[in-house]
Order: structure tokens, then C-alpha cells, then sequence
């Protein structure tokens, strides 16, 4: 009789660490199943690319801002969609945000010179040429024979980060006051 006990009580303990397994197992192939391959976007966010980048063309920078963070809502992947926002962004003077938009780029295919080339022009924006002089590098290991993302990155390093009007506006000199 105790053996017997002690049987049951084995199988159940079994049965509860199979049981566990298999849900483990099942939800693990579940998520696998449900993911795409990362060079299928979804159509609808390329679409949505389209859309801003038409907006964009017609100079509504804003309106392009919003269908282009709709088209990563529906698909996190579309690497265009963060290289579009981040043109924006740097045009618009937001050089840190363009930094890291072009960063999301990067993590998707880091060997995008097209996106090294707009960190990197970013960068210089910032005044970090260190790092855009980094990006220069990578570009120029990937374009073994030079490209149009090394040569232009490369002339906006050359001509160095742009001059605030704090640096270009000089402190005030005291005008001498006549004495009567």
C-alpha cells in the first residue's frame, strides 16, 4: 500500500512537469508561427511610406510626421519609414531625435549607408564629429570603390557643425560714456 502511494504520487508530480512542458512548448511554437520574416513589411505600412512621403513632397512636414509614425504602429519594422522621420526631424533641427531614428534604422540593417550618412550629418549637427567621422569609416568599409554617402558625408564633416548665433553674435562692448 505504500508503495503504491508513493507510485501515484511520482506520476502526478510527472504528469504536472509534462503538462507544463508541453504549454511551454506550445506557446513557444504558437509565437514562432505568427512572425514574418523581417523582409516582409506589412503592405499596409509601405503604403502608409507612400502616403507620407507624397505629404512630405507637398511640404506638409507635419502631416508626413504622422502617417509615417502610423506606418511603424502597424509594422515597427519599416526601416524607410524611420529613415523618412529622421530627414524630418534634422531638417527640422532636431538633430538629437534625428540620431536616434537613424539609430532604429541602423538596428534593423546596420549596413545601410544611406542611414550611416544621416546619423553621421546629424552627428556634425551636434557637433559630435568624433562619432560622425566613426560613420564615415563604416561607410567607407562598405563602399569598397566610394559612394555618394561617403563623399557627402565626408563634405559636411569638412565644413564642421553649424554656427549657433551665440558663437556668431559676439558679447556687447561697452560704449564709452562720455563724462561732463
Amino acid at each position: 500500500m505504500i508503495a503504491t502511494g508513493k507510485i501515484s504520487e511520482n506520476v502526478m508530480r510527472f504528469t504536472a512537469i509534462g503538462a507544463a512542458g508541453a504549454l511551454l512548448l506550445l506557446s513557444v511554437s504558437t509565437s514562432l508561427m505568427a512572425q514574418r520574416a523581417d523582409d516582409q513589411i506589412d503592405p499596409r505600412s509601405v503604403e502608409l511610406v507612400k502616403q507620407g512621403r507624397a505629404m512630405l513632397a507637398a511640404g506638409n512636414a507635419e502631416g508626413a510626421g504622422d502617417i509615417l509614425e502610423s506606418a511603424l504602429a502597424v509594422d515597427p519594422r519599416n526601416r524607410d519609414a524611420y529613415l523618412v522621420l529622421a530627414d524630418i526631424a534634422r531638417k527640422g533641427n532636431l538633430p538629437g531625435k534625428a540620431i536616434r531614428l537613424y539609430r532604429e534604422a541602423l538596428s534593423l540593417e546596420p549596413n545601410d549607408t544611406a542611414a550611416l550618412r544621416g546619423q553621421g550629418e546629424a552627428m556634425v549637427a551636434k557637433g559630435a564629429m568624433e562619432r560622425a567621422k566613426e560613420n564615415l569609416g563604416k561607410i567607407e568599409k562598405l563602399c569598397a570603390k566610394g559612394c555618394g554617402d561617403a563623399t557627402q558625408l565626408s563634405a559636411v564633416i569638412a565644413k564642421g557643425p553649424p554656427v549657433t548665433t551665440a558663437q556668431a553674435d559676439p558679447a556687447p562692448t561697452a560704449s564709452p560714456t562720455a563724462k561732463p
